[in-house]
């Protein structure tokens, strides 16, 4: 069938106007993004997972900017440790973040609940709260403290590293000095299962370790080995006690000041890297462990001795369980009943 001309001429008529406006709202999605550049600055070491997440946020943000936003990349703490970077973020004279959960504990209490001890038996499980209800309710709340939550990235599950002795249960914790997150639940949980806990920005660890100032820290093993503690600690125990999340915080004052268009950019990449980051991270973990075994010695906590922990840290949980609010811990409960019930 054929199609007559006046019925032709209108068809070639709207798709000439489609035309137009995509033209015209391509235009002026362009015209609402700045040229600017973004500052992001965090603890760990470029070659991290996050420093490696960080420069895919980087490279997505100029590629969906057309190039004209840019972020520059501060890592190993050169602009400050997390409190002056938490700091600065807040007060709009840095753009970008990214630090463990525990340290936003001191703006919301609600966060605590990321850190408590054996809470999560997998990054799955880690994962599924961040990205879900609580997640999104804590990081929506960080906008009344000047602050835009743009997820959470992954740190991983923190191990146990000491100059003295393998962790093989808590009575290796006795009397080791042990860095920790300025945090209430980390100080707690060493101090309950009998070690000094001694509060320290990151930047500060590998000098304390070497001068033997502390005994010992905790981290995710890929954080010990792009930050070469092997060089300064003898033993590395895979207790994998706290899982650590790592928000992604951006200044609210530099939000505040960008279009639709440049907050969709932000948003999009940010969701992109998060997910690259999480892959780095998973897939670092047994290659670091790994390469760690050539460097220390390793030991794995046997089933029963994560039990006694398990249960010499619960009076923590309890503690900062009235802290963090009912109504949290009855969502996380849910979640991960949910989660556990669907294997």
């Amino acid at each position: 069938m054929q199609i007559g001309k006046p019925l032709f001429r209108l068809a070639v008529t709207a798709a000439a106007s489609l035309s137009v406006c995509l033209a015209l709202t391509a235009t002026v999605a362009a015209q609402e993004v700045k040229a600017r550049t973004l500052k992001f600055a965090f603890s760990l070491a470029a070659d991290h997972p996050l420093g490696q997440g960080a420069q895919k946020f980087a490279d997505l943000v100029a590629e969906k900017s057309g190039g004209k936003m840019r972020v520059s990349i501060y890592a190993n703490a050169v602009l400050g440790g997390d409190p002056q970077n938490l700091s600065a973020v807040r007060g709009g004279t840095l753009d970008f973040t990214s630090m463990a959960t525990g340290l936003l504990a001191g703006i919301d209490k609600r966060f605590m609940v990321f850190d408590l001890p054996f809470l999560f038996n997998d990054a799955r499980e880690a994962y599924a709260v961040s990205d879900g209800p609580v997640g999104k309710r804590l990081l929506d709340g960080l906008a009344d403290h000047g602050l835009v939550g743009l997820g959470i990235w992954d740190l991983g599950f923190r191990n146990m590293t000491n100059s003295r002795r393998p962790i093989t249960g808590v009575q290796d914790f006795q009397g080791l000095k042990i860095r920790v997150i300025a945090a209430p639940v980390y100080i707690e949980m060493f101090k309950t299962l009998g070690a000094n806990p001694v509060p320290m920005t990151f930047g500060e660890v590998y000098g304390a370790l070497e001068s033997k100032a502390i005994d010992g820290q905790d981290n995710p093993v890929g954080v010990i080995q792009s930050a070469k503690f092997a060089e300064v600690q003898k033993y590395l125990s895979l207790t994998r006690h706290i899982y650590t999340g790592m928000p992604f915080l951006m200044s609210k004052k530099t939000w505040d000041g960008m279009s639709p268009a440049e907050r969709q950019i932000i948003l999009d990449a940010a969701n992109e890297a998060k997910q690259q980051e999480r892959k780095i991270s998973q897939a670092k973990e047994a290659v670091a462990i790994d390469d760690l075994r050539k460097l220390m010695q390793v030991n794995e906590p046997s089933p029963q001795a994560v039990d006694g922990l398990r249960q010499a840290v619960k009076p923590v949980v309890d503690k900062f369980a009235g802290e963090i609010g009912t109504d949290v811990m009855q969502q996380v409960a849910t979640e991960l009943s949910a989660l556990r019930a669907k294997r």
